[in-house]
Order: structure tokens, then C-alpha cells, then sequence
């Protein structure tokens, strides 16, 4: 029988916490009640990474467990969903953002402003957030360039380490500043923080401009090609991701397996030694407090996306098709 609710103090707010002792990761011993302690001891990092962002929710209300699913456009059952628009009875204080999607269509997403936010939708099953590289004041201009450093099937994070140092060496050529993170994969994602000036289209170019330069320094590790099939390097610069309502796991997201990782702000110095299984819900709250959130600078300064698509002009790079 699940316990009865708790209630959470969340700076201002009481949120209602229920079944707060339904095992959430079995394997670890890990119920609803410490999955939302976790997000409360990260809870200025996880609020960093997403405030007045419009953010998906990935839903496991269930849980974690063998053999569960993700519902599917083409098979909307499963154990866990994406959740795109405000969800039905969401209190008057959680924010939203309006949004267009590539196919015309709008919808509200939520846009936390505070961690209380954060918390009502991990009691709603949320383990991963996925905000837009967008905020609620102008949803059409991004204010992150986000790469994605993805290895292909049988690679692992070996492969994609000495890609990200190459990609932080072009940055700081170029006068750019990047921070990393672990995905709670394999991979790992690099993040500029831009002058919201610029396009999607924009951005996406200028993604695909930096891939192609990866590719001519490291040729025996980097692929931009679009085809998986044909990928025939370890690691792919994945520059759809900067693609109008594409977007990637949040830095403190839980990936939902067995292990509970969880996708950890790096610094560079670190990245040689870093693991993506060093991170986890249990050992992250320690590293927070000691550490701190290492991407709490991030938007401290807004690049100029100039010399990138300067670069996308020399080499002819059009503005990769939607996928």
C-alpha cells in the first residue's frame, strides 16, 4: 500500500508529494520521496538550467522497471510519455511559454521560474526535463548553442572525450566560451551561451559549420553525415538538435534506467578523469554541495554567433533542412 502524501515546502510554495514511497528505481533501492529529495539538494543547478525555458516533460509515473515503454505517436501506450503541453490541473503559479512547432501547431509548455515548479512536475513522474535553448521572452530567438557530441552503436564515451577538447580548442579561437555535461549516456553535450540574435536555421548552421571543422581536425573520429547508414567515423556531431522544438536532456536530468544516472555539469579540467557512471542520484547531491553547480557561470556572458556562421558563409554551408 503506498504511504500517504507529504507535503513539501519549496521556497514559498506546499507541494503535495503522493505515494511518495512507490519505488521509482527498484534496482537501487530508490523510491518517488528520494528521486524528489534529489532534485531538492540540485535544486538551484536543475533550476539554472531551466528557468523561463519552455521544457518537455518525460513522464515515468510507474516508475522505472524492466520491460517498461515509452508511449509512441503510432502507439500511445506505454509505462512513460512526453508531454509537451501544460498538464491538465497544473497550479496558477507554474509558468508557460506559447510555442509554434514546426508544423504549425501551438501549444503552452510549462517555463519554471521556481524550484517549486520543478518539484510539482517530479511528482507528476518527471525524470528528464527537456527545455528549449529558448526562454519564455522570445521563443523564436535562441540564447544557447547546444552541441551534441553523439557516438555511434559499439562507442563510448573514450571516443567522444578527445572530440569535446577539440571543440573547446575552436571555440577559444574563435573567442567562444563552452561548458559541458555528461547526457547520463555515452555522450555529451557542449553548451555556448549566444546573444539571442540569431535564427534556428541560424544556429543549426552555425552547429553544422563547427561539425565540419571537427571533421577536417579529427577525420578519424568525427562524421557529420545525416544518414546513419552511412556514418562511418565514432562520433556524430549531431547539429540537428539545434533544430525549432528539438531539444536535449537537462543538466541534473535522471535518465531513466536502472542506474539512476544523471546528467552532471562538468568542468573541463575534469573531463579526462569523469565517468558518465560517476554520476548518479546518490552521488550528485554530495558533489552539489561541495562543488557547486560548475555550469553557474554559463550565461554569465552571451557570445556573438558571428564567427561561426562567417565560417558557414566561406564554406557555402545552406541552412540544414528541418528533420
Amino acid at each position: 500500500m503506498a504511504g500517504a502524501a507529504e507535503e513539501i515546502q519549496v521556497g514559498q510554495r506546499l507541494v503535495r508529494v503522493s505515494s511518495p514511497d512507490k519505488p521509482y528505481f527498484p534496482e537501487r533501492g530508490l523510491t518517488k520521496l528520494d528521486v524528489v529529495r534529489y532534485f531538492l539538494a540540485v535544486g538551484d543547478g536543475i533550476l539554472r538550467a531551466l528557468r523561463d525555458r519552455p521544457t518537455m516533460l518525460e513522464r515515468w509515473p510507474r516508475g522505472v522497471f524492466e520491460g517498461a515503454t515509452v508511449a509512441t505517436r503510432q502507439d500511445n501506450r506505454g509505462d512513460a510519455f512526453y508531454q509537451k503541453r501544460v498538464p491538465a490541473g497544473a497550479p496558477d503559479w507554474v509558468g508557460t511559454a506559447h510555442l509554434t512547432f514546426p508544423s504549425g501547431r501551438t501549444a503552452d509548455e510549462i517555463a519554471p521560474g521556481e524550484l517549486a515548479v520543478v518539484i510539482w512536475a517530479v511528482n507528476l513522474g518527471t525524470l528528464r526535463f527537456h527545455p528549449w535553448p529558448v526562454t519564455s521572452a522570445d521563443v523564436e530567438r535562441p540564447d544557447q548553442l547546444r552541441i551534441d557530441l553523439d557516438p555511434m552503436p559499439g562507442m563510448g564515451f573514450d571516443q567522444v572525450v578527445p572530440v569535446a577538447h577539440e571543440v573547446r580548442g575552436f571555440l577559444d579561437e574563435l573567442g567562444l566560451a563552452g561548458h559541458p555535461k555528461t547526457t547520463g549516456g555515452r555522450g555529451l553535450h557542449v553548451y555556448v551561451s549566444i546573444e539571442p540574435r540569431w535564427s534556428f536555421g541560424d544556429c543549426r548552421r552555425a552547429v553544422l559549420a563547427l561539425g565540419r571543422e571537427m571533421q577536417r581536425r579529427r577525420p578519424d573520429l568525427v562524421t557529420t553525415t545525416w544518414w546513419r547508414d552511412q556514418r562511418d567515423r565514432p562520433v556524430f556531431v549531431d547539429y540537428n538538435q539545434m533544430a525549432r522544438d528539438h531539444t536535449m536532456t537537462s543538466a541534473y536530468s535522471i535518465r531513466p534506467t536502472p542506474a539512476a544516472l544523471v546528467s552532471a555539469p562538468l568542468s573541463w579540467a575534469e573531463l579526462d578523469h569523469a565517468r558518465p557512471e560517476d554520476f548518479d542520484v546518490t552521488t550528485m547531491p554530495g558533489r552539489f554541495a561541495e562543488r557547486g553547480d560548475p555550469h553557474a557561470d554559463l550565461d554569465g556572458r552571451r557570445y556573438p554567433l558571428d564567427p561561426l556562421l562567417e565560417l558557414a558563409d566561406r564554406e557555402g554551408l545552406a541552412a540544414p533542412p528541418e528533420r
